[in-house]
């Protein structure tokens, strides 16, 4: 192991913010107990936030974004995780004011690290990353709040993205009628291999936004969206059934009533997977690499890239053009 190694790093740059390739040492890492030799990372709106001086992410520049992170320990001083174990880091402070998984080495501290479960590569576990994580704990609040595939079709908005994506794939293999909420037409092939039964427009999700109450639909909803699709999600779920609320894409506004809760039942259920205790984490883990192993995984995958080739996906992320998941290579 040399003392260099390649890292992206964001740094003010007249008026903007560039990303650009630099070596940097193991001396300028953190302080942590672990030490990880970073095989794989991913690519999520928050890590475009930070790569573009976002300062409601990152507040101190230069700074190296990324947060997910899997591979493998080097050293740790805890005495938890053996030498070559291999792990998976999300959440926390990683990317956002701790450096990131777009560099070849981070040291943590060893309460924000998993172990790889059994069954799953560190490659796989970035495909999922933070995205499938999050993903994972929205569908687990769903079955935990009682939703079942018998009580009818579940919502998906914001399904071309990371997290609406690998919902959109993992309830349908779990066995619900899934519609995919998306206002991308274009993308509904693309859906229905993920396991959606039929899609629902931007105009669709957004009808009726005046109304106090809408027509009741679904036995529940994944929402990554917030704003108006999450207040019209919530209007139109049925008697009893959850909302699982994980994303503000469209908005951090919620123009809602109270008549879905009291007259329905309806349950808004908020789901985060920065701050989930570590066992937590790590029971859906361990249920992605067993259980709710998905075999249309791959079809997920809209690019396998290195760090160099990173940058330019920022902007595309940031702008709703991206469809499923970025891999990002670091080995």
């Amino acid at each position: 192991m040399t003392d260099t190694f390649a890292a992206l790093q964001t740094r003010a740059e007249g008026e903007g913010y560039t990303t650009t390739l630099v070596q940097r040492t193991l001396e300028d890492l953190p302080e942590g107990e672990v030490l990880v030799r970073v095989q794989w990372s991913s690519l999520n709106y928050k890590d475009a936030l930070s790569a573009s001086g976002n300062k409601g992410v990152t507040r101190q520049y230069p700074h190296t974004p990324g947060i997910d992170a899997a591979g493998e320990v080097v050293s740790d001083s805890s005495g938890t995780f053996a030498e070559g174990a291999g792990v998976i880091v999300t959440g926390y402070d990683l990317g956002m004011n701790t450096a990131g998984g777009y560099g070849e080495y981070i040291r943590v501290p060893a309460a924000w690290v998993t172990r790889l479960p059994q069954g799953m590569d560190a490659r796989t576990a970035m495909l999922f990353g933070t995205a499938g994580l999050t993903a994972g704990l929205c569908v687990q609040t769903l079955l935990d709040s009682g939703v079942t595939p018998e009580d009818g079709e579940v919502l998906v908005t914001g399904a071309t993205g990371g997290v609406g994506s690998l919902s959109v794939a993992l309830l349908a293999h779990l066995g619900f009628r899934v519609v995919a909420g998306t206002g991308k037409a274009d993308a509904a092939d693309w859906l229905t291999t993920l396991g959606a039964v039929s899609l629902l427009s931007r105009e669709e999700m957004l009808a009726g936004a005046e109304r106090p109450v809408l027509k009741p639909r679904w036995a529940g909803v994944v929402d990554t969206l917030g704003g108006e699709p999450l207040a019209n999600a919530v209007k139109s779920t049925a008697y009893g059934g959850s909302v699982a609320c994980c994303g503000l894409a469209a908005s951090t506004a919620l123009p809602l009533n109270v008549l879905p809760f009291i007259l329905r039942n309806v349950r808004l259920l908020g789901v985060d997977s920065v701050e989930q205790p570590l066992a937590a984490k790590a029971a859906i883990w361990q249920r992605l690499a067993t259980d709710w192993r998905l075999p249309v995984l791959e079809q997920i995958v809209a690019a396998e890239v290195s760090l160099a080739d990173l940058p330019p996906w920022f902007d595309t992320i940031l702008k709703g053009g991206m469809r499923g998941r970025i891999l990002v290579r670091l080995s």
